[in-house]
């Protein structure tokens, strides 16, 4: 989901008929969000860390590793090119899974990132709107929205959208034989 930070609340106190703010220090707390999807059922797993350190990736990862049905043959994990992800430790990591491979996109093709556009929906349900007074708030918000997703999850289909209706007929100034 990428860094979060909980930012404090603003504070408005009248006094003598005039708004002040107090000075609010700002971070309350920062962080970041590590989230593994499998598109053929819909089935998301995030999982907060204090940051993006090869540490924390390698643990996601083994969480990851002990959520996957031992059934299923290989699993991709696509990824960016942070230096955690291409770390000794991950190298490490996918020689103890063979069943592992890692897919990493091109540099400067952001567009190539496929989850992008689902990671847009966990993070409206968990931050869109609110404000957080910590970081624990945070990672409560963001494990709410993700056991709402997979509670209603369904097999993500890249691609466009279907229309759910026919195209609309001509109206009444259409040329006559075109369509």
């Amino acid at each position: 989901m990428g860094p979060d930070s909980a930012k404090s609340f603003p504070v408005t106190e009248v006094t003598g008929g005039r708004a002040t703010q107090q000075a609010a220090p700002g971070r309350r707390g920062k962080g970041y969000v590590f989230g593994a999807f499998v598109t053929a059922t819909g089935e998301a797993l995030t999982r907060p860390y204090p940051g993006r350190t090869t540490a924390n990736w390698i643990d996601f990862l083994e969480r990851v590793e002990g959520r996957v049905p031992v059934e299923v043959g290989a699993v991709y994990a696509v990824l960016d090119n942070l230096a955690a992800h291409r770390s000794t430790d991950a190298l490490l990591f996918s020689l103890a899974h063979p069943r592992w491979a890692f897919v990493f996109q091109p540099v400067a093709a952001a567009y190539l990132d496929l989850i992008e556009p689902w990671w847009k929906v966990p993070r409206s349900l968990a931050l869109k709107g609110r404000r957080f007074g910590t970081w624990r708030e945070v990672e409560a918000a963001v494990d709410r929205a993700t056991a709402y997703w997979n509670a209603h999850r369904h097999p993500l289909v890249w691609g466009r959208r279907r229309r759910l209706r026919p195209p609309r007929s001509s109206g009444v100034a259409a040329v006559p034989g075109v369509r």
